[in-house]
Formats: C-alpha cells, sequence, structure tokens
C-alpha cells in the first residue's frame, strides 16, 4: 500500500516523522492545518509518491461531493466552514497556480481546522474587487469575506423557507461594497460544495445521486445526460473565486 508521510523540520534541522496517508490530498491537508496554526519556525512537507492523485473536473466533483456528504453528518455551518477555508488558505496565498490536488487538500483542511473568529467589521469594509474580473489571492480572499459578511446579516433577518428559491442577502445601509452578486440559493456546506464545482468545473453524472439533467425544452434543460469529463492540470485564485461564486449562486 503507497503512504504519504508528513513530516517536521524543526529550527535546529530535526527532521520527524508525523503521521502517515493513505491519500497525498489527505497529507497535504494535514500540512495545511499545521502551517495555518499558531506561527512558527518549524517547515512541513510531504514524503511519498508523486503527485497528481486528481486529474479531471469529475476527479474534483467527487472529492467535493464527498466532503458535503460528510458535512450533513457533521451539521456544519456554511459559515464555520467558509472561515476554516479562509484560515488554511493563508499557506498557500503566495503561490499563483495551485493543482487540483492543493485545491482538495485546502477544502479537506476546511473540515477539520478550527475555523478562524468571525470579524463584524468584514460587515462594514469595502471588499469590492479592484477589477472586472477577480486576479490572484487578494480577490478571491474578498469573495469569501463577502460571503461571510452576507452569512452574518442573514442570521440577523434569516431568509425563511424559501430560501433555497433564490433569496437576496439583506446587505443593510452600513453595508460595505462586496465582491459577489447578492444572490443566495446555497445555505449549507453540502450544497454550497456540490454546487461550487458542478457550476464552475463541471464533472458531475446522474449516477451521483447529487444532480439529475433537466429535459430538453424546459427552462435551463439540456439533452446532455452528463456533464463533460475534461483534464485540469493547474488552477489559479481567480477560479477558486468562481468556484465560491457558484457555491452560492449555482443551483
Amino acid at each position: 500500500m503507497e503512504t504519504w508521510d508528513v513530516i517536521r523540520q524543526d529550527d535546529l534541522g530535526n527532521e520527524f516523522p508525523m503521521a502517515a496517508h493513505e491519500s497525498r490530498i489527505a497529507a497535504l491537508a494535514q500540512v495545511l492545518v499545521l502551517e495555518s496554526g499558531i506561527p512558527h519556525k518549524q517547515l512541513y512537507w510531504i514524503s511519498g509518491p508523486p503527485g497528481p492523485a486528481l486529474h479531471t473536473n469529475r476527479d474534483l466533483y467527487l472529492h467535493f461531493l464527498h466532503l458535503g456528504q460528510e458535512a450533513r453528518t457533521r451539521a456544519w455551518s456554511l459559515s464555520a466552514f467558509l472561515r476554516s477555508l479562509w484560515r488554511v488558505s493563508a499557506p498557500l496565498r503566495t503561490r499563483e497556480v495551485l493543482e487540483p490536488d492543493d485545491v482538495a487538500a485546502m477544502f479537506s483542511a476546511a473540515a477539520v481546522a478550527p475555523p478562524a473568529e468571525f470579524d463584524p467589521a468584514w460587515c462594514g469594509k469595502d471588499l469590492s474587487l479592484p477589477g472586472r474580473e477577480p486576479d490572484g489571492y487578494g480577490d478571491w480572499e474578498r469573495v469569501i469575506l463577502s460571503q461571510l459578511a452576507d452569512l452574518a446579516e442573514f442570521q440577523a433577518a434569516p431568509p425563511g423557507p424559501q430560501a433555497r428559491f433564490g433569496v437576496d442577502a439583506p446587505r443593510p445601509a452600513a453595508a460595505g461594497r462586496r465582491a459577489t452578486p447578492p444572490r443566495w440559493y446555497n445555505f449549507d456546506p453540502a450544497t454550497y460544495l456540490e454546487c461550487a464545482v458542478a457550476g464552475s468545473l463541471g464533472g458531475w453524472d446522474p449516477v451521483d445521486g447529487a444532480r439529475v439533467p433537466l429535459p430538453a425544452g424546459s427552462p435551463g434543460g439540456s439533452a446532455q445526460p452528463r456533464s463533460y469529463v475534461r483534464p485540469i492540470t493547474t488552477m489559479t485564485w481567480a477560479d477558486l473565486a468562481r468556484i465560491a461564486v457558484c457555491g452560492q449562486m449555482y443551483e
């Protein structure tokens, strides 16, 4: 059986094996959790067969679908999950390009890392994008913080039982400008994760049990029985920003 070991190096150069994982993504996720914790001088890396583990949009879709299924059993809140996601993204912020394994590991790490504290200042902050399209980690961060601000305001003004049919975020007069549209359809991690990948990358199939193609001729319908499978080798923070917006808005 192939394994991937997480290795720690202290400030004296001593190396210590910390844990062995049966998947490369799980090992990468543990490193992100460790590196996003208390600041330290220690280094972490993984030792094992080279990647990647994920090669296509369907690989990533199935990974997110599995995370969503775990979310349903653990009753995570979407705000807590996104605050964890924002926290574990920090070690990757200087990288312009990510592999699908890195993206999968980041979302896996968010499932186990303690969430960052919510900062009420986000609600009044100008989080709008400086350009017409997202570009870089800073813009992805603006998207996530915009969603967190919306979710906080929904707590004060609950969307009600019809929320799954679409509702605009309250965004009171004191709210700052935001990087995301006000429309929301998905308020829990499971639907957010599934819609995030289905809407931005595709890769779904009816056999997964999460999505059914609409009949041709119906609004939004298509004769396409499933989403096309295509290879993915690299992703950018702009791609992740689109994933996050689809998590919020895709049906």
